[in-house]
């Protein structure tokens, strides 16, 4: 089907992103994304001409950004059909589809046999019993750690990484913790952080990290602020937003 012919249905919009170089369409009243896509993907570095997982693919919107980058070939992988089926639109829709291939599966049963340069995944973030479930069951598995969890997600990033491969995520600062035994438990070690604040001078709530293997100890950047003190958006975060690479 070409993108000509895709058409929105009654339940979603279609929105643009990054100066409307990429179109996407989202439900409504389903899972949708927000500000941690767009983070991630400015976040995630991938060699000129190399391949990319991304685990937990969801509307496709981080593989699409990140597809707009000379990667040779990116696999999107989601459990739930009907956002599976989204994601394929949404990269039928960019005129990606020969680039972004959607899978859809369980990324603890996932099998393939190639390895990849690079993977990335913005995990469920609320831990199993916890938190305030949503009556629309795909935000919950989107969002709770139902199918999987951070040491699932952190077992495949490394099964499916290169020898020196690199695996980059997204997650909440409260559960810093939990992500680091996790990187530890699959054999990964951070080689980049990032922390991001909502707003400049308030604590951080997130946090971007590059993992890879072997020896060697972790870089801190500069945190991220999305607002300035003031409430004014902050330079650096609408040039992430804006899809502008780094200067």
């Amino acid at each position: 089907m070409s993108a000509s012919r895709i058409r929105r249905g009654k339940n979603e919009t279609l929105d643009a992103f990054y100066r409307g170089r990429i179109r996407l369409l989202q439900s409504r009243t389903g899972y949708r994304f927000s500000v941690d896509a767009p983070l991630l993907a400015d976040f995630v570095r991938v060699p000129r001409g190399g391949t990319a997982l991304e685990l937990g693919a969801g509307c496709g919107v981080v593989s699409l950004l990140v597809a707009l980058r000379p990667v040779r070939s990116l696999t999107a992988l989601e459990v739930q059909p009907r956002l599976a089926r989204l994601a394929a639109r949404n990269a039928r829709l960019n005129g990606m589809e020969k680039k972004v291939h959607v899978v859809r599966g369980d990324l603890r049963t996932f099998a393939v046999r190639r390895k990849f340069d690079v993977v990335f995944s913005n995990p469920p973030y609320i831990e199993r019993g916890s938190g305030f479930p949503s009556p629309v069951g795909e935000k919950n598995i989107a969002k709770h750690e139902i199918k999987c969890d951070i040491i699932d997600v952190m077992n495949a990033a490394a099964r499916f990484l290169k020898k020196n491969g690199r695996a980059f995520f997204i997650f909440p600062v409260r559960r810093r913790a939990a992500f680091l035994r996790a990187t530890r438990l699959g054999g990964l070690r951070v080689r980049r952080e990032r922390f991001v604040l909502p707003r400049r001078g308030a604590p951080a709530h997130l946090f971007l990290a590059e993992c890879g293997r072997g020896p060697g100890r972790g870089r801190l950047e500069t945190p991220l602020a999305l607002l300035e003190a003031d409430g004014s958006p902050a330079a650096e975060a609408e040039r992430v937003f804006s899809g502008a690479r780094r200067g």
